[in-house]
């Protein structure tokens, strides 16, 4: 998992609220046995045309913020379905960080699993970072984890934001909860035999199967 420590880039507004996984990824993506080709998924009814040509006002699609990093979105942005493909195509096209006022808790767990960093903040703090979005001359933001501190470079903004301690340090080190589980790996083998050495019984390493 990439880590995160201080990331800048454009930010794109997407205010819409209730934006669900089906939007950011249609179901025909789904289909595959591996997370190759996502990034085309992403967004892909807003993207393109029933043609398949790339629609122009779609605000990924121009120029100014084609190479976003950032998403500055609605309320309950990915909620319905809890397919983790959304993510994955999000972090394929190069999306770093959404910051939005509320998220939905399957979708925001499958960001922090895959290295997505999701800013949950008060309504009139993402107004204004929407304001920011929607202007070439000021969309461009840093996000630096480390501070949890989001600055506007062109006008030197500042805004912090919370977020807890255990996903914050995953992020920075990159590490998925797995990789998490395996630094306790040594302190799990010797709960381990302790508990077998008590319980002999549960140890079914030891028993020979018929």
């Amino acid at each position: 998992m990439r880590a995160f420590i201080s990331v800048t880039g454009r930010a794109a507004p997407l205010p819409s609220a209730n934006i669900d996984t089906d939007v950011i990824m249609p179901k025909q993506f789904l289909k595959g046995v591996d997370r190759k080709g996502l990034d085309r998924g992403a967004f892909f009814d807003l993207r393109f045309n029933s043609a398949g040509q790339k629609n122009r006002d779609f605000v990924l699609n121009r120029p100014e913020w084609h190479d976003a990093r950032f998403l500055i979105v609605g309320s309950n942005f990915g909620c319905g379905s809890s397919r983790e493909h959304a993510v994955w195509g999000l972090s394929q096209l190069g999306i770093r960080a959404i910051i939005g006022t509320s998220f939905s808790g399957i979708f925001d767990d499958n960001c922090q699993r895959n290295g997505l960093l999701t800013i949950t903040l008060n309504p009139d703090i993402v107004d204004r970072l929407l304001v920011c979005a929607a202007k070439p001359a000021t969309n461009v933001l840093t996000i630096s984890l480390q501070d949890q501190r989001i600055t506007v470079d062109s006008t030197g903004e500042q805004v912090t934001f919370a977020i807890d301690g255990s996903r914050k340090d995953g992020l920075m080190r990159g590490l998925d909860p797995i990789d998490a589980t395996l630094e306790l790996a040594a302190d799990i083998r010797v709960f381990e035999a302790k508990h077998f050495e008590i319980s002999p019984w549960l140890d079914c390493r030891s028993q020979k199967t018929r």
